[in-house]
């Protein structure tokens, strides 16, 4: 079977990072949903994919003749691959503290401006990385998945096609 070349695929993939963070978007401004730490982390990790396929689709790195693939489209892949890894691990985090008993959960954090601006970094990370109770909340579902296990699906599609994207052969 053959694949179709990268550059559509990358395309169709910055493509869904859009269309998810506007979801994620409309969700904040327009439903009143607000995001928690573990869901702002989890935007940026749409937002750095969507970089990279972009990045991926302006490059268009082709191979040198005799060569299976360019150093370039393996470091797309490779990137695609760690986002999709890192998003999924935050994701399933999420998903982690929703099944949780609510008298297990940690309390809720400060805001992240107000972390941002007065704790060091490495500890502001810690407490965003860790979860709150906020992060457990499950306030809306679709086909019965809550935020958080839509976007870990999300994230294990992308971390899917960039492991695919990396052991493929020539465009």
């Amino acid at each position: 079977m053959t694949l179709p070349a990268s550059r559509p695929l990358h395309l169709i993939a910055f493509i869904v990072c859009v269309m998810l963070l506007a979801t994620a978007y409309y969700m904040e401004y327009v439903m009143g949903l607000l995001p928690c730490p573990l869901c702002i982390v989890q935007r940026f990790a749409f937002l750095l994919i969507g970089l990279v396929c972009l990045a991926a689709v302006l490059h268009n790195p082709q191979p040198r003749s005799g060569r299976r693939r360019s150093l370039a489209a393996r470091g797309y892949a490779a990137g695609v691959l760690l986002l999709g890894v890192f998003g999924a691990a935050t994701a399933g985090r999420q998903v982690w503290l929703q099944h949780q008993p609510a008298d297990q959960l940690p309390s809720c954090l400060p805001s992240l401006d107000y972390m941002i601006d007065v704790l060091p970094v490495v500890e502001m990370l810690t407490l965003l990385f860790s979860g709150t109770a906020d992060c457990a909340r499950v306030t809306w579902t679709f086909l019965g998945l809550s935020i958080a296990e839509c976007t870990l699906l999300a994230f294990i599609g992308f971390a899917l096609f960039g492991l695919v994207q990396l052991l493929r052969g020539e465009d």
